[in-house]
């Protein structure tokens, strides 16, 4: 039986200032973005500039803080924020939504386009190839921090894993599921799955794979932003089956979690774009 080492939040302390290593993901995802971004200018093939990226990273940045943020506390705790609204600032408490931020990243790149008079979809398609390593990123801060820890599973599994961090949430549940009290008693927690590795795996490392090869050569606009929204939400949709659903949230309709309702528009959407962009096939946009 695996146990979650149980790793200390804080990477680094310099008197009073605490780096955190969840906020040292963030950094490595913006750092990557630029990495990544330069590398694709450097390939040609698209009408962005070194300085068009760093206004992208500006832009991407205010998208993925504000959008987060607001995404978590409409998508999942308005009722709270309703009666604390003061508590919305207090980001350092956690709370943060990717359906949100992806929002307010569609938001910062419409406005981006709008400024630089380019097309919308022009800008997804460079920018999309770029996120999946940030994601990367983030799911291995999760892991680090203990958190959004995964659903209860057999402690035969060889990826089964105690977490300390859920044992309130564990004594929950062995109590509503009697069976699984002899496990909380014999491995001082419920074996669960460490889905924040199988996000990392799914919507980190595979979905860019596939995103950046698919984007190596010139594509019909938009279906390499279709191909990235297809690819996501079919990760998380997937991923969500081993994740612990919320505990103030649970499953909702037809069994599925928040996570997997808010993947459902992405898919919907990833597959309208791609016949749309077949529909107007040769109509390519540099990027």
């Amino acid at each position: 039986m695996l146990i979650h080492p149980q790793f200390d939040p804080v990477a680094l302390s310099l008197g009073p200032l605490a780096v955190r290593w969840y906020g040292l993901m963030y950094l490595a995802g913006f750092v990557l973005f630029m990495v990544l971004g330069l590398r694709r200018i450097r390939r040609g093939h698209t009408s962005f500039t070194p300085k068009m990226l760093d206004d992208l990273l500006f832009y991407g940045v205010l998208g993925v803080i504000l959008g987060g943020r607001l995404g978590y506390v409409l998508f999942y705790k308005p009722a709270d924020y309703l009666t604390d609204p003061l508590a919305i600032l207090r980001v350092w408490e956690g709370g943060m939504a990717f359906h949100g931020g992806f929002l307010g990243v569609m938001v910062a790149m419409a406005l981006f386009a709008r400024r630089h008079r380019l097309d919308f979809l022009q800008v997804t398609d460079f920018i999309v190839p770029l996120v999946p390593l940030g994601l990367a990123a983030g799911r291995i801060g999760n892991f680090l921090n203990g958190e959004l820890w995964g659903r209860v599973t057999q402690p035969s599994a060889p990826w089964a894993m105690v977490f300390p961090q859920a044992r309130q949430e564990d004594l929950i549940q062995a109590v509503q599921h009697p069976e699984w009290q002899a496990w909380l008693a014999s491995y001082g927690g419920l074996p669960r799955h460490p889905s924040q590795l199988y996000q990392f795996a799914l919507e980190g490392l595979l979905l860019f794979v596939l995103v950046w090869w698919y984007s190596a050569r010139p594509r019909d606009t938009g279906k390499v932003s279709a191909l990235f929204l297809l690819g996501y939400g079919s990760c998380r949709f997937v991923a969500e089956f081993a994740r612990e659903p919320d505990n103030f949230l649970g499953l909702l309709a037809l069994n599925l979690s928040m996570g997997q309702w808010l993947s459902l528009p992405m898919l919907i959407a990833g597959a309208w774009l791609w016949r749309r962009a077949g529909q107007q096939s040769g109509r390519f946009l540099r990027y």
